[in-house]
């Protein structure tokens, strides 16, 4: 995986989750039906542990192998999971990037939500690879996507909406075409109070585009949309 800055948005990558929460939703749905002796559920792109949490409660007893290369998040993430008598037993956190991870010998469901589209076709062809001898029979690959499959011009709209005590938590995305597959997101956030404004931050970042039927040329698996961002790929028909 290719070297990335850290944005200065963060800090708010859990705002956005809770504001996005359908994925979560899907994400316990297709886990409920996991069988936690078919293998590991690896979770690649972790964040601060928010799907970690879901798969714990959605798979109780199952083993968790949680991949996060950035610093900050996986500070949150380590907290957390310590935090946590039972997270603490069952998940094992590696400071690893896609393309690096080690892949346990056999997997009951592949979480890769947020990630992606950070590797290019390439990178997702070896990272594919990897992961797909390991799966059990019938193991769900849960991904999240942008609901965009080409790059485009996006205009600015709300992106996310949050009040944390006196503040409210505002952000609002635009995009524009990159190179090649490459989409380049822009997030502005504003923190206002009684008082106005508070501060502003903006966050850029780049996304390769791709839809659902892409990634199931790619797998050879079949695919299925659980959301607008969230799908399931699977062996078998």
């Amino acid at each position: 995986m290719k070297d990335t800055l850290i944005s200065p948005a963060v800090e708010f990558y859990d705002v956005v989750t809770r504001t996005h929460s359908e994925g979560g939703d899907a994400l316990r749905s297709v886990l409920a039906e996991v069988d936690p002796s078919a293998g590991a559920i690896l979770d690649v792109g972790a964040g601060t542990g928010r799907t970690v949490q879901i798969i714990a409660e959605a798979v109780p007893g199952a083993r968790i192998v949680a991949v996060e290369p950035d610093l900050v998040m996986r500070t949150v993430l380590t907290h957390r999971v310590v935090a946590d008598d039972d997270l603490r037993s069952r998940v094992t956190i590696l400071a690893d990037d896609a393309q690096g991870m080690a892949i346990p010998e056999t997997l009951s469901a592949v979480v890769l939500y947020g990630v992606l589209g950070m590797l290019d076709r390439d990178e997702r062809a070896r990272l594919w690879d990897r992961l797909l001898p390991r799966l059990a029979p019938g193991a769900p690959v849960v991904v999240e996507l942008l609901p965009i499959e080409k790059p485009q011009t996006l205009p600015p709209m709300p992106y996310a909406k949050e009040r944390i005590g006196e503040h409210l938590y505002e952000a609002t995305l635009r995009g524009e075409p990159g190179e090649d597959d490459l989409m380049v997101l822009n997030t502005t956030w504003r923190i206002t109070g009684e008082e106005g404004e508070v501060r502003t931050v903006h966050g850029t970042s780049q996304w390769h585009t791709f839809g659902l039927d892409d990634l199931a040329r790619e797998t050879g698996l079949t695919a299925e949309r659980l959301t607008l961002q969230a799908g399931l790929l699977r062996a078998g028909g």
